[in-house]
């Protein structure tokens, strides 16, 4: 494949500025920023600080894949946070179309298989206006995969006015959350996918994803609980590349059937040598090209 390779700077737990130059000495084209709090908050970064930084990244010879916007919680599910929600989610837009991307990817809370339910009508509605405001910006508003089935995430992308909602296709979550085919939920989104995660994993047993993934009466969702749980966890193990489930010849081969030409970005949530696992991460994925 000749998509460019993404490192989720995160995942090497080195620090923005360590983790940047450590991306581009493992060979990685470009990176995925979490941009949420502490000094990547989009209230914290001064007009000059975004442009130091921007031209930090590109000293570097590096790209922005996307920032992450997630903002843990219920997603979009609580009608009452969900104005501070979307006006934080909004200014992640801004900073990344800033910073040189146009992807913010995110989790938005578990879509309900009741469509037209009062908190399928409260997503909805959160997600049309991010929909709306990313598309005006020339952005995409990227929901996660694995908390529901392709299909079903497709009917509920299918609802709005707009393709500012798209996908951030991560196909280990499919394999072990919901048992979804990653292959053919390529093929089922293929008209919302705008980036991709590259990681592997195994399902032991079936989860609800609303436990996983935070819903309304669940456990809120938050980044260290589902590492927590992908480590020791009764339902599902993220593995490196090639140990789990996740067919990638096949799902590369859909990748390219498709069309997509955007990031294959790598993300590790556990593992105790991340940045082992990622050198070989960015080795396996060569195999392919």
């Amino acid at each position: 494949m000749g998509n460019p390779i993404g490192i989720m700077v995160d995942s090497l737990r080195l620090g923005l500025r360590d983790g940047l130059k450590k991306a581009k000495e493992l060979g990685a084209d470009g990176v995925q920023i979490y941009a949420v709090s502490g000094e990547m908050d989009p209230a914290n970064l001064s007009p000059q600080a975004r442009k130091e930084l921007k031209a930090y990244i590109e000293s570097l010879g590096l790209n922005i894949s996307a920032l992450c916007g997630d903002l843990g919680g219920h997603g979009f599910q609580d009608k009452s946070v969900n104005a501070d929600k979307i006006e934080k989610s909004k200014r992640i837009l801004d900073l990344a179309v800033e910073l040189g991307t146009k992807v913010v990817t995110t989790h938005i809370g578990v879509v309900p298989e009741q469509a037209n339910g009062p908190i399928y009508e409260t997503m909805l509605h959160a997600c049309e206006e991010l929909g709306v405001y990313a598309s005006s910006l020339g952005a995409y508003f990227a929901v996660e995969t694995g908390p529901e089935t392709a299909a079903h995430l497709k009917s509920f992308l299918d609802a709005m006015s707009t393709k500012g909602v798209s996908v951030n296709f991560d196909p280990a979550n499919m394999v072990m959350v919901t048992g979804d085919d990653p292959v053919q939920g390529v093929i089922t989104l293929k008209d919302y996918i705008v980036h991709t995660h590259v990681k592997d994993g195994i399902r032991l047993r079936q989860a609800d994803p609303r436990e996983v993934y935070g819903s309304l009466g669940y456990q809120p969702m938050s980044h260290e609980l589902i590492a927590e749980a992908a480590t020791s966890g009764p339902y599902y193990r993220e593995l490196a590349l090639g140990e789990g489930h996740v067919d990638f010849g096949r799902y590369f081969q859909a990748l390219r059937d498709i069309g997509y030409t955007g990031y294959l970005t790598i993300e590790r949530e556990v593992g105790e040598k991340p940045e082992v696992d990622i050198a070989n991460a960015i080795a396996f994925i060569k195999r392919y090209q």
